[in-house]
């Protein structure tokens, strides 16, 4: 059975899922950090630092955004492949010691959501990507493509989509901000929610009732039972991405552009999602659109 995804009728937040502070080896604290992004209007962010468990309810400090806990493991697994993955979550018990497979077990027994963090930057191949069945994948790491150009992890969401097609997609920031790697506010995610608060964030992210961006906007994003219809910020492209080289677009060369697009989806497509376009190449990505119930997600 075939459930559409997206209830976009509440609150848009923007946020990001992959930052570092100077917990592990970032070069700014949670305060700096959180004036940075509520400064660029963000409303939640994840601490993610590399093997530390963070514990936001604890923390005394006021902030003007909402933290969440997380964390980011990495190692090898058992073939020798190497994995930086997010988990998004509270946690205890995790050590560097322990490896990356037990981290992520005892992440996944904590009701963790894994995701397989810049797999392009990683040289992760489709088979490494299937392996553990993550709940989502970085399709944009920002930090990665200033590093070296391999940002982009579209080739292995659609690969993980052809098998799981509930697969989620983060663009993230995957901030430092150290002089080696200053970028940041280049990828977020924005989530549909009631209120933000860390029960309605984490919701609409295990929903997938969230979209994923590097500029563009989506208002809304509605389905007729024939029809997926969005409302957008001004965008030059739009697509409706299916497996392999399926797909549809609307949209012009000649400088026009579109707020709104509508597309029949095929009813053998086994996943598709939505992407749209800016007039300066910046994308928007929307997660599969429908949650295949008999499917994991």
């Amino acid at each position: 059975m075939f459930t559409f995804r997206y209830q976009t009728n509440g609150n848009w937040y923007k946020g990001n899922t992959h930052i570092h502070s100077t917990a592990s080896d970032g070069g700014k604290n949670f305060d700096e950090l959180a004036q940075m992004y509520a400064g660029a209007g963000y409303h939640f962010l994840f601490r993610t630092d590399h093997w530390v468990a963070s514990h936001v309810a604890a923390d005394p400090l006021t902030y003007p955004l909402l933290w969440l806990d997380g964390i980011e493991l990495d190692g090898e697994d058992q073939t020798g492949a190497g994995f930086h993955v997010v988990a998004l979550g509270s946690f205890d018990g995790m050590q560097r010691k322990m490896g990356l497979v037990k981290g992520m077990q005892v992440a996944r027994a904590q009701n963790g959501l894994l995701i397989l963090a810049h797999p392009q930057w990683m040289g992760t191949s489709f088979a490494d990507a299937l392996r553990w069945h993550f709940d989502g994948v970085e399709v944009y790491n920002h930090v990665c493509r200033w590093l070296n150009g391999k940002g982009d992890g579209g080739a292995q969401w659609n690969a993980m989509l052809e098998k799981f097609p509930n697969t989620l997609a983060f663009a993230v920031d995957d901030a430092h901000l150290r002089p080696e790697h200053p970028g940041w506010n280049g990828g977020w995610i924005m989530a549909n929610a009631a209120t933000c608060t860390t029960k309605d964030i984490l919701e609409a992210l295990r929903k997938g009732n969230y979209y994923s961006s590097c500029g563009p906007e989506f208002h809304t994003i509605q389905w007729d039972g024939e029809q997926v219809r969005f409302q957008s910020s001004p965008v030059a492209f739009a697509r409706l991405v299916g497996p392999g080289y399926n797909g549809y677009r609307t949209g012009s060369f000649d400088g026009k552009l579109l707020t709104e697009a509508s597309f029949t989806i095929p009813q053998d497509w086994p996943y598709v999602y939505l992407e749209i376009e800016d007039s300066q190449g910046r994308r928007a990505w929307s997660n599969p659109l429908f949650i295949q119930d008999d499917q994991p997600r």
